[in-house]
């Protein structure tokens, strides 16, 4: 493929706006075009759960650029209009005012939506949360709450359970895990972090599904807490839905691409000639690894998007990471290298759990395949490179 005329990135988040201002830096001089559903300019989620939600952020700090560095880009920003078809042989991205925008490459990076739980629509007092309105949505209803329940028990359930607590509020955090995370990290980790919720006042009730939602007896539409699969009712007077999250492609149903959990492409992040992915729709061929792959974390975002903008260009060149995502939760700052697996072999090798201060190495049949550093950092990177190699 020679280098493209006129790119359109469908996605103006992270992964979107990192694969433009890598296509400049590589001296891409063509015609850029970013398409968002958001009216917001490209912004960071990882504050949204933690700084933002807390309210040590006003919510411009966690725009990822300056009104000034994006006029500097020299692309169009069309924001507030969602995509909504692709014609993959005309490549050509129809939205949902109407448009029309052809290009010689398209960039699909339109990032996942949260999971929900039947009946979740159209009740007050429920929230999910994804983008900077959902963020300043819960936080407005915070500040006013006695009791939240989160229901899920995985990464975003679990920040959102540290700072609501940090707020004041009483947390319930509910989910179907022995621990927050388990599935992540194996029963030391996750065990650790159950320790260091209760520890910080909040009420796990852990080892059973949510089955759905209840409201009062008036039907006034406003929740009062959710049933859990085991018949138990959690009250509570706000509730956040933290299920995990769905590859945006609803809108590629039509278009004829491969789509299984994200859009499907090879190794070269490539679903169709001339069209790619990055970031979190993502769903591509790990030549390391051997599988189909889609990571939903910033850092892949972003060298991803590195990845698509050189390929873009004519790299050619596969995309193989070494997976990488970090959580902080009260004063537990963790660096998750690799792929780690609940049934992994693990073993400590820098410092001690019981002082909240290690880095554990995971393995398969004797091999390596992942490093978590808890309040460790630098000694985390060191040996992510020692047991799993690469420079980062």
């Amino acid at each position: 493929m020679s280098t493209p005329a006129r790119v359109l990135v469908a996605g103006a988040s992270a992964a979107g706006l990192a694969t433009a201002e890598a296509l400049r830096r590589k001296g891409y001089t063509g015609a850029l075009t970013l398409l968002g559903d958001e009216e917001h300019v490209p912004y960071d989620r990882p504050p949204l759960s933690k700084q933002v939600l807390a309210g040590a952020w006003q919510p411009e700090r966690s725009h990822l650029r300056t009104r000034e560095v994006l006029d500097a880009l020299d692309a169009e920003f069309l924001l507030g209009d969602a995509a909504a078809s692709l014609d993959v042989a005309n490549r050509t991205v129809h939205t949902e005012s109407g448009r029309a925008l052809a290009a010689d490459a398209i960039v699909l990076a339109t990032g996942v939506r949260p999971r929900t739980l039947p009946g979740q629509e159209g009740l007050t007092g429920v929230h999910v949360l994804r983008s900077l309105d959902d963020a300043l949505a819960l936080r407005a209803e915070l500040l006013a709450a006695r009791r939240l329940l989160v229901v899920g028990d995985g990464v975003l359930g679990a920040e959102i359970a540290a700072t609501a607590r940090g707020l004041g509020v009483e947390v319930v955090l509910a989910g179907p895990q022995a621990a927050p995370l388990a599935a992540q990290l194996g029963p030391l980790a996750s065990g650790l972090l159950a320790e260091l919720h209760n520890e910080n006042g909040v009420k796990l009730r852990l080892g059973a599904g949510v089955d759905g939602l209840t409201t009062d007896a008036a039907n006034s539409g406003r929740v009062t807490g959710a049933r859990l699969c085991t018949g138990e009712v959690l009250e509570a007077d706000l509730v956040v839905v933290a299920l995990g999250a769905i590859p945006c492609t609803d809108w590629l149903e039509d278009s004829g691409l491969v789509l299984g959990n994200g859009v499907v492409c090879d190794s070269r992040c490539r679903a169709a000639d001339g069209i790619y992915a990055a970031g979190d729709v993502a769903r591509w061929h790990h030549e390391h690894l051997g599988s189909l792959l889609r990571l939903e974390n910033r850092t892949n975002a972003t060298e991803q998007a590195l990845a698509v903008a050189a390929n873009l260009l004519g790299a050619d060149q596969p995309y193989t990471p070494i997976p990488y995502f970090w959580t902080d939760q009260f004063d537990a700052k963790l660096q998750i290298h690799g792929v780690l697996t609940a049934d992994a072999e693990v073993s400590v090798v820098e410092g001690d759990p019981a002082a909240r201060r290690f880095v554990a190495r995971y393995a398969r049949h004797g091999k390596a395949v992942g490093v978590l550093g808890w309040n460790m950092p630098k000694q985390a990177r060191l040996h992510r490179r020692q047991h799993l190699g690469g420079s980062r």
